[in-house]
């Protein structure tokens, strides 16, 4: 099996050379797809492990009906043709034949329920969680606050590793996983019981994660939960499962299961940076400052709907360059900001007094534009929360 995957993968590199075109090997992402996978991802929760058994017990079941069915039909097409001297047989009705297809159709969707039923229950329990967090959905990255159990506290942004230009440049060589691999990945404990709460700032998302056996719908406006327990150490993978606009694509889940003693370590490491991070919201900053540290908050957060050059993208995300908004008093656009307009998202959770305050500056003093209220300081931020 291994020579003929090299095999073919040395055929496919010849192929795209032949055309000019650079070739890369095709390998399994652990954690993630396998190369020609044909069914579910390795399970290492029992709910997956489960789920994988229901899957195969009723594809059982229905193969079981079908060549049962089509042989009876086979059969007595064959056999009872009229070319052997067969006729047919005029009857108004049989009690036995219709108390057989109601009960032989009962015993198998008792046969098949029950099973499931236990593991949909067991889906839906979220009660007793080591660990709670909140994964909020957004175009087109992830927000993760650690609510209750060991890092309570902590809270990220969850971005594609791999910067945009790359994704989309075939000349330039690029990791196995970049187009599933995140800055930021989920940190949790193995063996510890996980209760994921999901929502969104603008559209539906879905957060998943297929060895995990999880789905669920992240909806604005609502509070929606599931859980999951890691039975085994490692990184594993997952997408939003919900069209969620044009770069629905580019919005991978990553979680890295370690041990107790490594995740209290990231736990204490995470809170350090976070600390570090933490800027006086009373600072005063010049506007060279608020420009450079505003440029990579924009870079990170804004430049998938308001584009690199500020352009926007017609009939969905407006531009900034030029905008009335943008140009005019500041007091709007920070208020836009931190509570949302339309289409754009509520930042006040997601980003500090500082950030929401660098990306305005750095807005205001970019492109064509030449605002004449051209700095915005981050106490001014914290006063139009109140």
């Amino acid at each position: 099996m291994k020579q003929a995957k090299r095999l073919q993968s040395l055929m496919l590199g010849a192929l795209f050379m032949a055309a000019g075109m650079p070739s890369w090997a095709v390998v399994d992402s652990p954690g993630g797809p396998a190369v020609r996978q044909m069914t579910f991802q390795q399970p290492v929760t029992q709910i997956a492990a489960e789920i994988n058994t229901l899957h195969n017990w009723m594809m059982g079941i229905c193969l079981a009906i079908f060549f049962a069915v089509f042989g009876v039909m086979l059969y007595s097409i064959m056999k009872h043709r009229k070319s052997l001297g067969h006729k047919s047989a005029s009857f108004h009705e049989s009690t036995a034949v219709e108390i057989g297809w109601t009960i032989v159709p009962f015993v198998i969707i008792i046969l098949m329920a029950l099973p499931a039923t236990r593991t949909v229950v067991a889906m839906k329990d979220t009660s007793n969680a080591d660990l709670t967090i909140k994964a909020t959905g957004m175009q087109w990255k992830w927000g993760y606050d650690y609510l209750k159990g060991e890092g309570e506290g902590i809270s990220f942004l969850s971005n594609l590793s791999t910067p945009r230009e790359q994704t989309m440049d075939h000349n330039v060589a690029k990791s196995d996983n970049y187009l599933i691999e995140v800055d930021n990945p989920v940190v949790v404990p193995v063996n510890k019981k996980v209760r994921i709460v999901t929502t969104a700032n603008d559209v539906i998302h879905a957060w998943g994660v297929p060895s995990f056996g999880v789905k669920q719908d992240a909806i604005p406006g609502f509070v929606r939960d599931t859980w999951f327990r890691a039975e085994k150490v490692g990184v594993y993978r997952g997408q939003c499962y919900e069209l969620c606009g044009k770069d629905h694509a580019f919005m991978p889940i990553v979680v890295n299961v370690v041990s107790d003693a490594d995740y209290t370590k990231w736990v204490s490491d995470k809170k350090k940076e976070m600390a570090a991070m933490a800027d006086d919201p009373n600072k005063t900053w010049t506007i060279d400052e608020m420009k450079v540290r505003g440029e990579k908050i924009y870079a990170a957060n804004c430049v998938a709907c308001h584009q690199a050059n500020g352009k926007g993208v017609p009939g969905a995300f407006p531009a900034l360059d030029g905008s009335a908004v943008v140009t005019g008093p500041k007091g709007p656009q920070i208020d836009i900001l931190l509570n949302g307009k339309n289409a754009m998202p509520a930042w006040k959770s997601v980003l500090s007094d500082t950030d929401i305050a660098a990306v305005i500056t750095y807005t205001r003093n970019s492109w064509s534009n030449k605002a004449q209220e051209n700095i915005v300081q981050p106490a001014e931020v914290v006063a139009a929360r109140k």
